[in-house]
């Protein structure tokens, strides 16, 4: 840490890479369209060649084709339009919602209300697919003769004759708040299934992310992702253009990928229409699955060592440039595309939160505040990082320098003690974090559980299925800021699960037995992008071990756990040894070698959960020799030996 941080504050930059985005094999095309600028800007690809023009990007989807799960995206919200033949007066709104609950049931939705000229209404508007008892529409002529019939057989259908149909639909929280926007800006009345007036874009936003978003349980596929990578304006582009070719190649090796530099002496788009940014940067479309089947794993840790990478390449072209960490110059977080929306393209892009929380967090950024992290392990490495600040301000030579280091010390220092006066009757937060850690073993072990997936029937699936969205909403709403990323990383793998066990039930149910299934996985693999077995036991071996991380660290730290599984790394290291031998893959003349390097990697183990490593602890439960040992060191203890 001395070393990079003495490198920032001698004016070295920060590496930037950012994970932009995700998206399914569909929307490759539309991705690669704004990579390129419509075919404008030339795109490279992993092998060094150059892609110009729509035409040769075309070709890319069917290219990338095998590796893609092919999993639609979920329907959320269904954008709807009601005849109604008989008008309730000069103020037809509370019988449209009469008419529209009629069809819709407990279902959100929100619309705007036209009278014409003969008196009949147009009614159009938005509903969210889901119903509170988890059935779900799909928006289409099935689904309107499904919600059609459910209105005639009303009394509300006497009174006012009506004909439901669907529009069109639509995924997530960014879809639904879009869509409400324009209907604002088309029409001035806009009411929500309470009668509440819509009024502007800001209660939009805010109906969809705080009364929508838990109805949604939006499904996206991700096949690609949209990563971005960016540098100081006036660095060489050349050097840098090198430099993310050089990042991409040793970061993803196996996956295909493309990018695409956006200089703003090159770029075509102009800056009032978002293009031609004052810095240098790229942006590249990756596949998620490796021609291997390997899939890339997004988690902070993933992130952490992509800017290393980046730093470490751009270096090796001349850019000054280091990978840093908010925690070291007590930043504040960054906000998300669905916090904020543009307003103003030209020069640097302007914001608007879409909700009060989220606008606090684009001011708080925008405004450069400091802000210190409030977890324990954060603040541990606040404090190592608060230590090599004032290293550097003690040992510099360059005055400029050490007033830096003391400066950012300085912020670091104040804002701890901040924090520390605001956490001292925070007993909230505790139980917080202590709700968190318990529903985080709890979808630890409900997706561990050792059921077979092809053993399901349709009712316990879908018992299954309702329990962990249960849990993954107890665990949502029990997380704190700093748990975030981690909550959205297990949500992920969490319904990836799910997914599937559904495939596994399906098959089943098409009268596949287990040979079949094996002759069929071609087949499975081209309609979903998953191998039955092989994929379903790698996902949830994966998924198993990041959420026995998450939970592991959630309740110890970071820096216990890490400890901990350097130790019993080398444990299993001499076990394994040991099995080789016993199989007679490894020579007998190695047997003593491997039982005294065990004999001292247990000890070792032991005598740290002994001390205090309450990781290791959990870990004993399950390891009857670990367990033995630390008890043989207590007795020890307790003996005076």
């Amino acid at each position: 840490m001395d070393v990079r941080l003495a490198s920032v504050a001698k004016g070295s930059q920060p590496a930037v890479v950012k994970l932009a985005s995700y998206g399914g094999g569909v929307r490759v095309g539309s991705m690669l369209n704004y990579v390129s600028r419509g075919g404008e800007l030339k795109v490279e690809n992993e092998n060094g060649e150059t892609l110009r023009g729509r035409e040769e990007l075309a070709r890319l989807r069917g290219d990338w084709d095998h590796l893609f799960q092919n999993r639609t995206e979920s329907r959320d919200i269904g954008a709807f339009c009601v005849d109604v033949s008989v008008s309730g007066g000069s103020n037809p709104h509370e019988q449209v919602r009469d008419i529209l609950s009629s069809g819709f049931g407990d279902r959100c939705y929100a619309y705007s209300v036209e009278t014409r000229s003969d008196g009949s209404l147009k009614v159009e508007g938005y509903v969210v697919l889901r119903s509170g008892q988890g059935e779900r529409l799909t928006a289409d002529a099935k689904a309107a003769a499904i919600v059609q019939e459910r209105f005639d057989a009303s009394a509300v259908a006497k009174e006012a004759p009506a004909a439901f149909s669907f529009t069109g639909y639509g995924n997530g929280v960014e879809y639904g708040a879009a869509k409400l926007r324009d209907l604002i800006a088309q029409r001035n009345d806009v009411r929500d299934d309470q009668g509440r007036s819509i009024a502007d874009d800001k209660a939009a936003g805010d109906l969809v992310q705080k009364e929508w978003r838990d109805e949604l349980h939006s499904r996206k596929s991700r096949d690609v992702m949209h990563v971005i990578m960016s540098a100081r304006a006036g660095t060489d582009a050349v050097a840098f253009e090198g430099a993310v070719r050089d990042f991409l190649a040793e970061q993803f090796a196996g996956h295909r990928y493309v990018f695409a530099m956006h200089d703003p002496e090159s770029d075509p788009k102009e800056a009032g229409e978002g293009g031609k940014r004052p810095h240098v940067h790229a942006h590249a479309i990756v596949t998620m699955r490796s021609e291997s089947g390997d899939r890339i794993e997004t988690t902070p840790a993933t992130f952490r060592q992509w800017r290393e990478v980046m730093a470490e390449k751009a270096r090796d072209h001349g850019i000054n440039m280091e990978m840093t960490d908010r925690r070291e110059f007590a930043t504040p977080p960054a906000f998300t595309r669905n916090q904020v929306r543009a307003v103003k393209h030209d020069g640097r892009t302007e914001h608007v939160g879409t909700s009060d929380p989220a606008q606090a967090r684009y001011d708080a950024k925008r405004a450069g505040r400091r802000v210190v992290a409030t977890s324990q392990r954060s603040r541990q490495y606040i404090l190592k990082a608060q230590e090599t600040w004032q290293k550097i301000a003690v040992n510099a030579g360059d005055t400029v320098v050490a007033a830096y280091a003391a400066q950012h010390r300085s912020y670091l220092e104040n804002g701890l003690a901040q924090t520390d006066q605001s956490a001292a009757g925070a007993v909230i937060h505790a139980d917080f974090g202590g709700d968190y850690r318990s529903n985080m073993v709890a979808i630890r072990d409900m997706l561990s559980e050792a059921k077979d997936m092809r053993e399901q029937t349709r009712p316990e699936f879908e018992a299954y299925e309702k329990t962990v969205e249960t849990a993954l909403f107890n665990l949502q709403r029990s997380a704190g800021p700093e748990d975030r990323s981690g909550f959205e990383e297990v949500s992920s793998l969490a319904r990836e699960i799910v997914d599937l066990r559904r495939q596994m039930l399906e098959m089943k149910e098409r009268g596949l037995d287990e040979q079949d299934g094996r002759n069929a996985a071609g087949d499975v693999s081209r309609e979903s992008g998953v191998a039955p077995e092989r994929t379903a036991s790698e996902v949830l071996e994966q998924t198993n071990a990041n959420l026995q991380w998450e939970a592991a660290v959630a309740k110890h730290g970071e820096a216990v756990v890490e400890a901990g599984n350097d130790a019993m790394a080398n444990v299993e290291h001499y076990r394994s040894g040991l099995a080789h031998i016993e199989a007679g893959e490894l020579g007998d003349e190695n047997r003593e070698q491997y039982e005294k390097g065990l004999e001292a990697s247990l000890h070792h183990a032991a005598q740290l959960a002994a001390t205090g490593n309450g990781y290791l602890r959990d870990v004993a439960n399950e390891d009857p020799e670990l367990r033995a040992e630390i008890e043989t060191i207590e007795r020890n203890e307790e003996r005076g030996c």
